[in-house]
């Protein structure tokens, strides 16, 4: 169960309110706030809060001139021309914060990204849910063999029933004997800020994580990328999702210039340019080493 009754009703209640506001609003995200979506087989993102719109974008980025008559064809031209040239700061003006439920192993990835504010649940305090993250059997994979961080084949027959029984007997096993440690039923108990350190990397945390939209939108240019661990990937894809209908022109230049753009080294401009001359370019007199040429190719086909 992703939310526990507690979370539900705290969702339900806050979701009953209605407060006036004079800030910005969007409607996309009111809709969204408070939701809990689900991610993996235990994990979700809700969003908790925001702060700005389209509009705080473009206001920041002309604040020696005011808004004046700029209409909102206006504000979407100037977003794509600050997205396409690299000004962050305009996007800086907008924040989200979300609530996420996560694998820890997915935790220690995300945290990476050290240009967030993040309150993570504390195991020092209270008692880990009995819940872990068990891959599908279509997600169980071999180890790729031109990538040392990535994936290959899928595992299949025997081999994937094995993994799938070890995953599951061994989080099993982890968290009965951290249950066992902490309990005072008859023993004085381990302490619990000890007792944390038996579970399993794939047991859920979550926490609260605040960012700003430039660096969400870097976030997401890593994470959503169809070469990101998928399970981290899907965490980003949900909140793709949630910033389309908070910023939808911000988001739409991003996925124009970001997500679905490529990064050319100098070679490789220069071997395009020979190419379009009509040179026949190869691996061996393009300059590049092999796997610089194997990304090469598989952008220019």
């Amino acid at each position: 169960m992703p939310l526990s009754s507690d979370q539900q009703a705290e969702i339900d209640a806050l979701r009953s309110e209605t407060r006036q506001t004079l800030r910005a609003t969007v409607p996309g995200m009111e809709a969204h706030l408070y939701k809990a979506y689900p991610v993996l087989d235990h994990g979700f993102v809700r969003v908790v809060d925001y702060m700005g719109d389209d509009a705080a974008i473009c206001q920041a980025a002309r604040v020696s001139y005011g808004k004046g008559t700029k209409s909102v064809q206006n504000d979407e031209g100037l977003i794509r021309y600050l997205m396409r040239h690299w000004h962050s700061t305009p996007f800086e003006m907008c924040e989200l914060k979300l609530h996420v439920k996560l694998p820890v192993f997915v935790a220690r990835q995300w945290i990476r990204h050290r240009t967030a504010n993040v309150n993570e649940y504390s195991a020092r305090y209270s008692i880990l849910d009995r819940e872990f993250y068990i891959p599908a059997p279509e997600n169980l994979a071999a180890q790729s063999v031109v990538n040392n961080q990535g994936r290959g084949q899928a595992l299949t027959g025997e081999e994937a029933a094995r993994v799938l029984e070890y995953l599951k007997a061994d989080s099993t096993r982890a968290y009965d004997h951290y249950a066992e440690m902490i309990s005072d039923e008859g023993q004085q108990g381990l302490a619990r800020e000890l007792a944390r350190m038996n579970l399993p990397a794939n047991v859920y945390t979550q926490w609260y994580w605040k960012v700003d939209l430039h660096n969400l939108l870097h976030f997401l240019r890593l994470r959503a990328d169809t070469h990101a661990q998928y399970e981290i990937r899907v965490y980003a894809e949900e909140i793709c999702k949630l910033v389309a209908d908070w910023v939808p022109f911000a988001y739409k230049a991003f996925e124009d210039y970001r997500l679905g753009a490529v990064t050319m080294s100098a070679q490789m401009v220069d071997c395009l340019r020979r190419m379009i001359a009509g040179e026949e370019v190869t691996e061996e007199n393009c300059g590049m080493s092999k796997r610089e040429w194997r990304e090469f190719m598989g952008v220019v086909g």
